[in-house]
């Protein structure tokens, strides 16, 4: 019997797949993959011989179906799921089933869309002075969300926010940030479709016209928004390479200077010592 290996594909391109993950593709003699999410091009890593199922038309049942009897006959087989599978992968389920019939699983990362999105717009969640803290979440839609989650809540830190599988509900969205009190109407925001995908498209906006914005450009799936202060350009340098600042791999002028007067101070008192 055969692990199952659960692959992150990545966010679009198909060179933004792991190197480990390209190499389970390669050797695989069957891949269960999520054809409505990832980038098609990425089977091409595929040997000519693999058995290939597309997982956009199959239940749980049917899924574990497959993948526990090409296991039990010893194939080579992938789960291939989009992004990263540890983030609305919906992998727990399929691995804890997989377990009940005694077939192991295990997991290659990959990288998620609030990633590549970040990429895409050359930005940084965790500035200096900005925001050291990032919300990964969505807006309750069909599927609903904790009570202790909801995206009003959240939001209210006013900390850099990722938001998934919500830009069909632009309004809503924009409600729920705005009443929250984290963020006001004029505090940036953004729209990245299809983040590194060949049709990418990008758009800079604020809190107060995330519903317009998504409306004029017809974008209501396959879109992170991102909100927060650090899209800004406002923000504190870093401590790590600031030239005052001591690691563990250098002595930064602050304390070289600091033992150069220390040890002037030396000097001039064992003068005075033997004077």
């Amino acid at each position: 019997m055969s692990t199952v290996h659960f692959v992150g594909a990545g966010c679009g391109a198909p060179d933004l797949i792991t190197v480990r993950g390209m190499r389970l593709l390669q050797e695989a003699d069957v891949i269960v993959y999520a054809g409505s999410l990832i980038n098609p091009e990425i089977l091409s890593y595929a040997s000519s011989g693999c058995e290939m199922y597309d997982s956009a038309y199959l239940h749980l049942e049917q899924v574990i179906e497959i993948l526990s009897k090409a296991a039990e006959k010893g194939k080579m087989t992938v789960r291939l799921h989009t992004g990263d599978p540890s983030i609305y992968g919906a992998i727990r389920e399929q691995i804890d089933r997989l377990a009940e019939l005694g077939i192991e699983s295990d997991v290659c990362p990959g990288v998620s869309s609030f990633q590549g999105a970040a990429a895409s717009m050359n930005m940084e969640y965790t500035l200096p002075d900005v925001s050291q803290t990032v919300i990964l979440t969505r807006l309750e839609g069909r599927t609903p969300v904790p009570e202790r989650e909801k995206l009003r809540d959240l939001a209210a830190h006013g900390a850099s926010m990722a938001v998934f599988l919500s830009a069909s509900m632009g309004e809503r969205l924009q409600d729920e940030l705005l009443k929250s009190g984290g963020y006001g109407p004029g505090d940036p925001c953004a729209v990245v479709y299809r983040a590194t995908w060949p049709d990418e498209r990008k758009f800079v906006t604020t809190v107060g016209n995330l519903a317009k914005t998504l409306k004029e450009n017809d974008i209501r799936k396959t879109a992170m928004i991102l909100v927060g202060k650090f899209l800004g350009t406002e923000y504190g340098l870093s401590k790590l390479y600031d030239r005052m600042f001591s690691t563990g791999f250098r002595k930064g002028a602050g304390e070289t200077q600091e033992a150069e007067k220390t040890d002037g101070r030396k000097t001039e008192e064992g003068r005075e010592g033997t004077e």
